[in-house]
Order: C-alpha cells, then structure tokens, then sequence
C-alpha cells in the first residue's frame, strides 16, 4: 500500500506531466521558440528576468517573432522594428489590452489606467488625456510650471559650487514636483520628508516589477497570492501612497476644488460628481487613486532616469557637449527656452532624441493581449495570448540605425543639418496603449536639458578618469551611480 505522502506526490507529478503535455500541445500553432521545462517553463532560460540582451540572442536563434513560457503561460515576443510596428501599429485595436493575472494587475487591483482593459481603461484613459490638456499639456501654462522647476533645478546644482554631486535625487525631485503640480496642484520643497517617502515608495513599487520575484509571479500568480516573500513589500508601501492620496483628496473635497479644479484630483472629483447618475460610469474614488498612482509613476520614474543618462552622456561626450551649447548661445543668446525654441535647436533636438534612443531605458513595452484573434507575421495568436513587444530592438534595429551601437546625434540629422525623426523612434511604445504622457516627457527633457546645458558644464570630478556608461538593469534601465562637477558658464 502506498503512503498518503506516495499519492499525493505521484499526484502531484502527474499534474505536472499532464500541464507539460498541455503545453506542448498549445506550441503546436505559436511561434518557435526554445523547449519549455516542465513547471517553470523558460524561466531559467531568462534567469528569471526579461533582460534585453536575452531576449536579442533568442530573436538571433528564433527569428523576430518567437515564444516564450512564463510557467504554463506562453509570452510572444516581438523582435525588430517591422514586426513591432505590425503588432503596435498595424494591430493596434486588437492588442489594446492588458494581461489579467500578472503582478501589475494585482498591485493596481484591476483599477486606474495602466492594467485595466475594455470599458474601464477606456473612460479612465479618456478622462486623463482631457484632465491634462485642460490643465495645459502643450501649452504655455504647464510649460511655464516646468520652466520654473528647471530654475530651481539649476539653482539647486549651483548651490553645490562645483563640489562633485550625484545629480540623481535632485533630477528625480524636480521632476517629481512637475506631476506633484499636475496630479496635487501644489509642489514640496526639497527637504519634505513626506516627498521623500512618497519617491521611495515609488521608485520601489516601479523596480519591483522588473524583478525576479515579479517574474515569478507573473508565471504563477495563484501561488505567489498565497504564500509570504519579499513580492509582498510592494502591496505593503502602497498604503502609506494610497493613504497620502487619499489625504489629499479629503483637503480637495474640504476647499471644493471640483468646482474650479486646477488638478487632476480636482478634475477627477469634478467628473464623479458629473457622472454619478450614469448607470455605466468608472469614475469613484478607488479609480480616482489608482490613476493618481498611475500618473505619479510614470511622470516620475522614466523622465528623471533619462535626464540621469543625458547629464552622463554630456560627460562621456564632451565635444558633443560643446556643440549643444554652441548652439544654444547662438540661436537663444541666453534667453529663457520655450518647448517651440527645439524647432530653432536641431541640434539639442537630436542629442535629445539620441539619449532616448541610446539610454533605452524601458527596453520592453508592457505586455499586451489580443481582444480577438490576431495574426502577426503570418502567426494566428489567439485572444489573450501575451504579447511583448521588445522596444529595445527596435531602437537598436541595424536596418533602421546606421550605428545602432554608438551614441551618435547624426540619427537624427540630415546631411543639411536639419532634425528629422527617425521612423524606428518609439520610445514610448505606439498604438492604442501609447504613453499618453509622451508629450510631458518631451517638454520636460527639452526644457530640463536646455536649461542645464546652457547654464553649465558637466565634467568629471578631479582624478576620476573612467565613465561608465553600463546600465543597471532593473524595471528601468539606470545609469551606474556617478558623480560629476556642475560648472558654472
């Protein structure tokens, strides 16, 4: 007779078998890719991280379109600029929504912007892109929060008197006081221990997604639901932001900001109040939060970590350096810069541009679900197949760069001199689920760089003679921490 611990673990063995032949079976009509293991599926192959780098040799074995296993779920990865734009662009109602259980999904609880799907993504998303050029995205009202954030910004460096600095936190603080304005209505001052706390507990919940432990979870959710780890930091910090939010919705509620609303908040409690009565609508407080987090996230993280890149690749290039200045004294003369001035600036545009493409710091999109059958390069991926699209070999795809490896401004420039974009430049994904604060971005990395590069110089500290330009990978890809000296011009 068998033992109780014989059956269950003969049990046990024969449901693994039976998903493994399940797998085998839904290979048949995807993508190749490589042999999946039983239960963990690619996992090891990956070392449990979607690395660029690795998803670039496989493309290299499998061609640009190919499959991978996260566990029992299989992950189509997208690979090169054709194949992207065919999903992204070609396809991009059909693959406009988001995976259901994954990591992100649980930490967003289904709510706000960037995890939701259907109905719901579709009001909240609406609502975002109005709320923000009401509150001026791609006009001189917003321009002119940035600008002044960029004189304190510049100050703050001054304030160092050359002295060797690593620019990260003063980057990350002001560009966290542009969506603060946006999201909050107001800004913090530099010390705010309260500011503080909230940008480490962003930057966390943001890192966290590109971790092992989310990898982990995104292959096996039900389990990683159920059992403790360090995946449950993340669920823990989010209530001291969620509390903070809620805070600050209680004070807009307290001075009736919905009814002349100059912030998102303000604007958010303005709609509810306008749609309480359609039987259909999204719009209540824990859409309201989840989408404040959404906003501060993504406003956050992505422009500061850029501008961490530009200030190094400055110093790492310092004749292209020289050039960008050279040609902000010529055509601005030291006057203050305008989002328009980059039109007047090709040039400073196309290093801009270049340190997007270079930097590369989301080198893979989100994933993305067909809402029906699709088919991409002659593959049909049925609904809610997860799809990857790897932006990282886009902005490095030979076909389209002539030097896809070296930093080089001249991507972006014709043999006048002219700036012109590049049609492999997407940076900010495309389609329906494109970044809708692409445009922030570009303002701020404008105005942000100009104003630095036209106030200072950026070199080496004295006796360090090694730049490394290496990235740290995590959700993100980060510059190593450095130090450098602002010098005033």
């Amino acid at each position: 007779m068998w033992s109780l611990q014989e059956l269950l673990l003969s049990l046990l063995l024969c449901i693994i078998f039976i998903k493994y032949l399940q797998m085998k079976w839904t290979a048949r009509s995807l993508p190749p890719g490589p042999t999946p293991l039983p239960l963990i599926g690619n996992m090891w192959d990956l070392k449990f991280k979607l690395h660029p780098e690795t998803l670039q040799q496989m493309a290299k074995m499998y061609g640009d379109i190919y499959t991978l296993w996260l566990g029992h779920t299989p992950l189509v990865v997208l690979n090169g600029c054709r194949t992207v734009k065919e999903g992204l662009i070609s396809n991009s109602e059909e693959l406009s929504n988001r995976p259901v259980a994954s990591y992100i999904q649980d930490l967003t609880k289904g709510r706000g912007i960037a995890a939701t799907n259907g109905h719901t993504w579709k009001q909240q998303r609406r609502f975002a892109l109005m709320s923000l050029r009401n509150l001026g995205l791609g006009k001189r009202g917003l321009e002119s929060q940035i600008q002044e954030v960029a004189h304190c910004l510049r100050e703050s460096l001054a304030a160092k008197d050359e002295k060797p600095t690593n620019p990260s936190g003063l980057l990350i603080h002001a560009v966290a006081n542009v969506i603060s304005a946006v999201v909050f209505g107001y800004n913090f001052p530099i010390d705010d221990s309260v500011f503080q706390k909230l940008i480490k507990c962003n930057n966390i919940l943001v890192e966290s997604l590109g971790t092992t432990w989310g990898r982990i979870y995104d292959a096996f959710p039900a389990l990683m639901r159920c059992i403790p780890g360090p995946h449950k930091k993340p669920f823990e910090l989010l209530k001291y932001v969620e509390d903070f939010i809620k805070k600050e919705i209680k004070l807009h509620e307290e001075n009736g900001s919905q009814d002349d609303p100059q912030d998102i908040i303000g604007h958010y409690l303005a709609q509810i109040a306008k749609t309480k009565h359609e039987p259909d609508s999204t719009y209540d407080e824990a859409n309201m939060i989840q989408v404040v987090r959404d906003l501060f996230a993504a406003g956050t993280e992505t422009t500061a970590t850029t501008l961490q890149w530009a200030i190094l690749y400055m110093v790492a290039y310092p004749d292209i350096q020289k050039k960008v200045q050279k040609e902000l004294d010529t055509v601005l003369q030291g006057s203050l810069i305008y989002y328009e001035d980059r039109k007047r600036l090709p040039y400073t545009n196309a290093v801009i541009h270049e340190i997007q493409r270079s930097a590369n710091i989301t080198p893979v999109g989100m994933p993305r679900c067909p809402m029906k059958p699709v088919t991409i390069s002659g593959y049909l991926l049925k609904k809610d197949t997860m799809i990857l699209p790897n932006l990282d070999s886009v902005l490095n795809d030979p076909l389209y760069w002539e030097t896809p490896n070296k930093f080089n401004p001249n991507h972006f420039l014709d043999k006048e001199g002219n700036f012109y974009t590049n049609d492999a430049f997407l940076p900010f994904a495309a389609g329906h689920r494109v970044c809708l604060g692409e445009q922030m971005a570009r303002t701020e990395l404008f105005l942000f760089f100009s104003t630095l590069l036209q106030a200072f110089s950026f070199q080496l500290p004295k006796g360090v003679t090694k730049i490394n330009t290496n990235y740290v990978f995590k959700t993100t890809l980060q510059p190593q921490p450095y130090e450098i000296c602002a010098i005033p011009r």
